[in-house]
């Protein structure tokens, strides 16, 4: 059931999330010789730059959604292998810094912050972002973990999967309102948390 005060301390660990996600990306992009999310206005940490509304309201309300993919020219890349594998894992891998960052200041604000909502928010942003990061890892189009997984693939079983990216959404409801999808992703999850929480408190 939707709660509003739940997805107002949700809130800030979405847009902060999605935001940086997309950003690193979008950088990446850029240093592997494309500017074309640049030229479109995604190299920016600006979140109206990057929320897709339907995405945006389903991730609110049902906890699963998605952002505005960043437009990305694989042939501007100087090598393309490359900039594709980076490009992919960016976003995963930016998630989990700030999973980290966001763990960093809760370990050091803790004590003060007591049970104010602002603690709230910070436990909620570091799920978040464990979360994103494990979610883009699933090897599903048109999350990230395929495109790493195509990067490193050898193109004539990469062709091969082309047609199944039609299905993918279907895959990805399937799981989802089966409940596998929470079966395959809390050891992940479990793991990155486990971690962090092995950081928090040191």
């Amino acid at each position: 059931m939707f709660n509003v005060m739940d997805a107002l301390i949700a809130l800030p660990g979405i847009l902060i999330g999605l935001s940086f996600h997309e950003f690193a990306h979008a950088y990446v992009a850029y240093l592997m010789g494309d500017d074309t999310a640049r030229r479109e206005g995604r190299l920016s940490l600006n979140p109206l730059r990057h929320i897709e509304p339907i995405g945006f309201l389903m991730l609110m309300i049902a906890k699963i959604g998605w952002a505005r993919p960043v437009p990305v020219r694989e042939d501007n890349f100087e090598n393309k292998k490359l900039g594709i594998f980076l490009v992919s894992i960016a976003g995963i891998v930016m998630n989990l810094i700030l999973a980290f960052v966001f763990t960093m200041i809760l370990k050091y604000t803790a004590e003060s912050l007591g049970d104010s909502p602002l603690f709230e928010v910070l436990v909620m942003a570091i799920i978040i972002n464990v979360s994103l990061a494990t979610f883009n890892l699933l090897p599903i189009p048109p999350l990230d973990g395929y495109r790493v997984l195509s990067a490193v693939m050898p193109a004539h079983y990469r062709y091969k999967l082309y047609p199944l990216e039609r299905y993918s959404m279907v895959v990805l409801f399937l799981l989802a309102s089966s409940g596998a999808l929470d079966r395959i992703l809390d050891p992940m999850f479990n793991s990155v948390l486990g971690v962090l929480m092995n950081f928090f408190y040191v």
